[in-house]
């Protein structure tokens, strides 16, 4: 699918406030290893399959799921979704994934989309469907640490060896929305903290 706009941002239009909010709540809960597609939530993995994890992607999160986050970001993603002119839609929005990248820790090339629907097991509320916006919401500013850029590879070009670092995620209060079939990465954080919060958004299959 080819696109006049890979991903949409809004410059730090959380404040301060809501995201050191949201880093002190996601702090005070009991974090968890990241996973990626393929490994089954809340099953204990073993030192091997931890080892195979980390080849693609190393960080803790932490689900949050709190009317009041979504209150504040997804009249941003509507907007996002009509002045990208994607006008995808998406009816319901999955838990938050409130993720700490600490240093050398980073999250290699990968789409959120999958190549099969979500079924019952999911919930009434996900069954049929497939995610279509990633959100990035950007809680930590660049001062406060280096290196954990987010970058986009647009594979159905011409090259696809171009990289494009997306420069407002790294301000603070920023939202990045963006299909989730587009590639994209977290480079290693070589300095300090990076904190974000992610949410995809579901609707159903393209027709």
């Amino acid at each position: 699918m080819n696109l006049k706009n890979y991903y949409w941002y809004f410059d730090k239009v959380l404040s301060d406030k809501f995201c050191d909010e949201i880093i002190k709540y996601g702090n005070q809960k009991k974090e968890q290893l990241a996973l990626t597609q393929g490994y089954v939530k809340n099953k204990e993995l073993n030192k091997e399959e931890i080892k195979d994890l980390k080849r693609k992607r190393d960080s803790k999160i932490v689900w949050l799921n709190d009317p009041w986050i979504y209150k504040e970001i997804q009249p941003l993603i509507h907007m996002a979704n009509k002045n990208a002119g994607w006008n995808f839609q998406w009816d319901w929005s999955e838990s938050c994934q409130f993720t700490k990248y600490k240093k050398n820790q980073y999250y290699d090339w990968h789409c959120d989309s999958s190549d099969s629907v979500y079924n019952e097991d999911q919930g009434e509320n996900f069954k049929g469907k497939i995610r279509k916006l990633s959100v990035t919401c950007q809680l930590t500013d660049e001062s406060e640490y280096e290196g954990g850029n987010l970058e986009f590879q647009y594979r159905n070009k011409d090259d696809a060896t171009i990289v494009e670092t997306c420069l407002p995620a790294k301000k603070k209060g920023s939202i990045i929305v963006f299909p989730s079939f587009v590639w994209h990465r977290v480079t290693p954080v070589t300095k300090g903290d990076r904190y974000s919060l992610v949410v995809w958004n579901i609707g159903d299959p393209y027709k």
